[in-house]
């Protein structure tokens, strides 16, 4: 039986999946934590402390007020050293807290014990709460908020849910390594998800490349009502929503709709995780799952890193920063950004440190548009990628946003099928953000 997929572009980059065997390590506490306010989609949370208060492990230091934001949580126990801008993973300085380390004292009430808890009895409202209240946001990067992607709106239905357990970026294995060892818990999480959203079907997509989860969580999923483990054929990029959706009901979802427009909601395997500790446990989004990785590591690793830590400190626990390192990447090579400093913080949505070597990180020279159309072949959303490069170089906005920028989910497909080194993502992406502020001042009058 042939392997379910999207239909339309795609690409097969080398998966370089070399952290796939290293089991995921606890990560020491730092010396000093920094807690960025814009942790996830939306609007910057509000800070409720200030310099000199003391904080434990899982108390909240700030609060998501606006409709679309999330509550942040203290992940070491300290004194308030500042309230004051940081850097970020963006390069620029951001409204941030930060905490010098004292101990390791937690709030009363959060379960530390290793022991699965499966059954639940709360309602819809409260599991929707409890979610909001532990600030738990979309842990594959996008970092929507939770609780409000699951608050279903009047009018519409949501018939399925959706795990994107696809982790199709190469290099990036934290997701992997959390089904074969935080299986049972995630899949907890998934009935809670679905319980929440009143569904009573729910479909973990897993990639051909990680034969090894797939079994494991097929046999624990015959534990649970209603989980169905699919495996999808490996391509890039597979765990996109529109994508994965696609490849899962058949079904697509229209041009600026999200997927509930279809019946659908997805999240993310590692957002299964934390709803489970949030509700089963009282744990607050405080740590998160971190490959680091690259061609040049000495131990390419899968930590288990509390929110605030410091890059640098998960390149020294796997052997030091390489010699010939030539750039520094969160996230993916497909989709992640290159960061400045070693300095910045783990976030919420850091899901993976990538360590380039010089030769992987040094771009070929770019040269003419050979009118190849590789890039329209391989663009998972049927768009035009070096058209629009040429409108968004030409400050075109207008035909850009009639020819789809906004449909653009920013892949990188085109970029790395360019024969001729064009940055088309690059050019792409600052022509999308313009279209994206047009769009939203006209909406404003």
């Amino acid at each position: 039986m042939a392997l379910r997929t999207f239909k339309i572009g795609g690409v097969h980059p080398p998966e370089c999946k070399i952290a796939e065997h290293a089991a995921i390590e606890e990560l020491g506490i730092p010396k000093r934590a920094i807690f960025p306010l814009g942790q996830s989609l939306g609007a910057p949370s509000v800070p409720i402390v200030k310099k000199g208060d003391m904080v434990k492990v899982g108390q909240l230091i700030a609060k998501g007020e606006a409709f679309i934001s999330s509550n942040i949580h203290s992940s070491v126990s300290g004194k308030v050293f500042a309230v004051d801008d940081y850097l970020d993973a963006s390069g620029y300085r951001k409204p941030s807290i930060i905490i010098d380390v004292e101990g390791d004292e937690w709030e009363e009430g959060i379960d530390r014990s290793p022991n699965l808890k499966r059954d639940f009895s709360l309602s819809k409202e409260e599991i929707l709460n409890k979610i909001k209240e532990a600030g738990i946001v979309g842990m594959g990067g996008a970092a929507f908020p939770t609780h409000v992607k699951l608050t279903v709106p009047a009018g519409k239905k949501a018939e399925c849910l959706i795990i994107n357990a696809v982790e199709c970026e190469p290099y990036l294995t934290a997701d992997h390594r959390l089904m074969l060892e935080k299986g049972e818990e995630m899949l907890v999480g998934v009935s809670i998800i679905m319980r929440a959203l009143e569904v009573s079907r729910a479909i973990i997509g897993i990639e051909n490349n990680k034969k090894d989860a797939i079994q494991h969580l097929s046999e624990s999923a015959k534990k649970f009502q209603g989980i169905k483990i699919m495996a999808l054929k490996v391509k890039y990029p597979q765990g996109a929503e529109k994508q994965l959706v696609k490849a899962a009901i058949n079904r697509e979802i229209p041009s600026g709709k999200l997927p509930l427009e279809v019946g659908a909601v997805v999240t993310n395997a590692g957002t299964s995780l934390a709803v489970y500790e949030a509700v089963q446990k009282n744990k607050p989004l405080i740590d998160r799952i971190v490959t680091l990785t690259g061609k040049s590591v000495a131990k390419p690793s899968n930590f288990l890193v509390r929110n605030g830590s410091p890059v640098f400190m998960l390149i020294e626990a796997a052997g030091g920063l390489p010699e010939d390192t030539g750039k520094i990447i969160s996230g993916g090579p497909m989709m992640g950004k290159a960061v400045t400093s070693t300095d910045i913080p783990v976030t919420k949505g850091t899901s993976g440190i990538l360590l380039m070597t010089q030769k992987e990180s040094k771009r070929v020279p770019v040269q003419n548009c050979i009118r190849c159309a590789k890039c329209t072949t391989a663009c998972p959303m049927g768009l035009e990628p070096y058209y629009l490069a040429i409108l968004s170089t030409n400050e075109n906005y207008e035909s850009l946003e009639k020819e789809g920028v906004m449909d653009c989910i920013e892949c990188g497909s085109c970029h790395f099928t360019c024969p001729s080194g064009r940055p088309l993502l690059d050019t792409i992406r600052v022509g999308k953000n313009q279209v994206g502020k047009i769009i939203r001042n006209r909406n404003v009058r």
